[in-house]
């Protein structure tokens, strides 16, 4: 239990982490940094929700014979239809929009970043509950080892994450402490999510495949309608895109080795 319990806990040590950038760094980050940070973090995604999603939701599936895509298929529908509802009906900013995203409500500009940076986390969190479920449920295809590459993976993108969400707050004039307590705040969602998905372990393993590929779909939906485009925004975005590669192979790589 204290393997799981880590587990938990790691990716929200990676947000803390990168939040507490903010009380030693004096500068806001640069633009330059903050697509590599954000490719980073795209890249780490992409690779967790093939290697560690999707592919064991196929196996789980083996089964169905040429069909054992299918539950896969379809729970990432649901997952992509799920954060597309969410970002819908939450009023959010993202990162250096002028205009914010889902219900007209008087909120202040420090809340609705915190609302779109706990969209994107809420998946994180279920993809690492549904992954321990997995291995709690005796699954010989989800090891102890495999679930902790998957946190060790988020926790990495959540370093930069967390200054991502900090230091922008600075730079809007919320004092250094309050910047911090608030990137932290931002990833106390995940650990959450994280229980919740293993409290129901029991009754969740007839739909394992369909919920490993939910949480995939989750993420690809974060990866492409935001981190991508900031990554990509303006001259010079090659930068992202290596970074991205950089990511996709450290996952895959904590993936082999430690799966």
């Amino acid at each position: 239990m204290l393997d799981i319990f880590n587990g938990l806990m790691i990716p929200l040590l990676g947000t803390t982490l990168g939040a507490m950038c903010v009380l030693f760094m004096r500068k806001e980050l640069n633009r330059t940094v903050h697509k590599a940070l954000t490719g980073f973090a795209a890249g780490v995604m992409v690779a967790a929700s093939i290697w560690s999603l999707i592919i064991p939701a196929m196996d789980f599936s083996e089964g169905l014979g040429r069909l054992s895509f299918l539950p896969a298929v379809i729970g990432f529908w649901i997952g992509t239809g799920f954060l597309l509802l969410l970002d819908h009906m939450t009023p959010h900013l993202h990162m250096f929009a002028s205009e914010a995203e889902g219900p007209r409500i008087r909120m202040s500009k420090t809340t609705m970043m915190l609302l779109a940076v706990t969209i994107h986390n809420i998946p994180e969190g279920m993809a690492i509950g549904v992954v321990y479920a997995g291995f709690l449920s005796g699954d010989q295809g989800i090891t102890i080892g495999g679930a902790l590459a998957l946190s060790l993976g988020i926790a990495i993108q959540n370093f930069p994450e967390g200054a991502i969400i900090s230091m922008p707050l600075k730079s809007e004039g919320v004092s250094k402490g309050k910047a911090c307590w608030y990137g932290i705040l931002s990833g106390v969602v995940e650990p959450i999510a994280a229980l919740v998905m293993i409290a129901a372990a029991s009754y969740l393993v007839p739909a394992m495949p369909y919920l490993l590929s939910f949480a995939a779909g989750a993420m690809m939906y974060v990866v492409v309608e935001e981190l991508i485009p900031e990554m990509s925004e303006g001259e010079h975005s090659n930068i992202g895109v290596v970074m991205f590669s950089l990511g996709f192979t450290l996952m895959c790589a904590l993936d082999v080795a430690l799966g």
